[in-house]
C-alpha cells in the first residue's frame, strides 16, 4: 500500500505536468475531498496507508483536474462571504474579487443597510445571497437571463435558507422588473471581458464557464453601459449603483455615470490595487 503523503506528492507532481496552477494545494484539497478530510486532518494522517478502495475514490478526481476542470466544479462548492455555494457549469465560479465587493459594500452600507437590493446577472446567486446574509432585514431581487443560472441560484437560495427574502427573476437586465420598483442598492458583476480576453484565458475559464457570463461587445463594456444608462429609474433617491468591471474600462464608465446623472462617481480598487469596481449614487432629491 501507499501512504497518504505519497499519494498527495505524486498527485501534485502529475497535476503540475498538466499545467495546473498551485498543484500541491489542488492535490491536497482533492485528496481530502475524496477521503472526507479537512486539510489539517489530512496533514495529521500523512503516514496512513491507503487501501485500494480509497485510491479508487481519489484517482478520478485527480484525472478530472488534470483535464483542467475547475477545482470548484469537482468538489462541487465554494465558500463565499460566509456562505457555501454550489458551483457547476451553469454559472461563473464566484471569485475573490466579487467577495471583496461584498466587504466594500459592507463598509459603505453597514451603518444603514438598504431595505431593497437588486442583483443584476446573479449567476450562482453569490452577491444576492451574500448581501441578504449580511443584512438580515434586506429584501433582494436577483435577475438573470439564463434559466440554467437561475436554477443553480435557486438551489443555493434554498440551501442558504434565504428563499423568504431573495426573489429570483428571469430577466435581461431590467426588462423583467416592474416599473415601480425602487432599490437602495443595485449591484452587478456583468460580463466585462472581450472575446479575445476569453480566448487567452485559462482552460478552466474558457473551457468550463458559460461564455454568456464572460464576454460582451464594445471592448467588454456593452453590458456595463446598458446597466448605467437604465439604472437610475430603479434607484431610490441617493441609491447606490455598484459594479465589478474590467480594470481598463473606468474612464469610459465614469463618463457614462456622469452622463446618466449619477453623483459621487468613483472607482474602487481590488486587493491588488487595480481599478475593479465603479460606483455612483442617484441624486438625493
Amino acid at each position: 500500500m501507499i501512504s497518504l503523503l505519497e499519494v498527495v506528492t505524486k498527485s501534485a507532481a502529475f497535476l503540475e505536468t498538466k499545467g495546473v496552477e498551485h498543484a500541491r494545494l489542488n492535490a491536497e484539497l482533492l485528496v481530502g475531498h475524496a477521503l472526507g478530510l479537512k486539510r489539517m486532518e489530512l496533514y495529521l494522517q500523512f503516514e496512513r496507508l491507503l487501501p485500494e478502495r480509497e485510491l479508487e475514490a481519489i484517482r478520478p478526481l485527480i484525472k478530472r483536474r488534470s483535464q483542467r476542470e475547475p477545482l470548484q466544479h469537482i468538489v462541487g462548492s465554494v465558500e463565499f462571504a460566509g456562505i457555501e455555494l454550489k458551483t457547476d457549469r451553469r454559472a461563473l465560479i464566484p471569485r475573490p474579487e466579487t467577495e471583496f465587493l461584498v466587504e466594500l459594500l459592507g463598509g459603505e452600507c453597514d451603518a444603514s443597510p438598504p431595505a431593497c437590493i437588486l442583483d443584476l446577472g446573479t449567476g450562482s446567486g453569490a452577491l444576492a445571497l451574500a448581501l441578504a446574509h449580511r443584512w438580515s432585514e434586506a429584501r433582494v431581487i436577483a435577475t438573470d437571463v439564463s434559466k440554467d443560472a437561475l436554477a443553480l441560484a435557486r438551489e443555493n437560495t434554498v440551501a442558504s435558507k434565504l428563499e423568504d427574502r431573495v426573489t429570483l427573476v428571469e430577466s435581461d437586465w431590467f426588462a423583467g422588473l416592474n416599473a415601480g420598483e425602487g432599490f437602495g442598492l443595485i449591484v452587478s458583476n456583468p460580463p466585462y471581458l472581450t472575446r479575445a480576453e476569453v480566448e487567452e484565458s485559462a482552460v478552466e475559464v474558457r473551457g468550463f464557464e458559460p461564455s454568456i457570463a464572460l464576454s460582451t461587445s464594445e471592448e467588454g463594456s456593452a453590458d456595463l453601459l446598458t446597466i448605467i444608462s437604465e439604472a437610475r429609474r430603479f434607484l431610490v433617491p441617493g441609491g447606490l449603483l455598484a459594479m465589478e468591471t474590467g480594470i481598463a474600462q473606468h474612464p469610459r464608465l465614469l463618463e457614462a455615470f456622469a452622463t446618466a446623472g449619477f453623483e459621487n462617481n468613483r472607482s474602487r480598487q481590488d486587493l491588488a490595487g487595480r481599478d475593479r469596481f465603479v460606483w455612483g449614487n442617484a441624486p438625493a432629491g
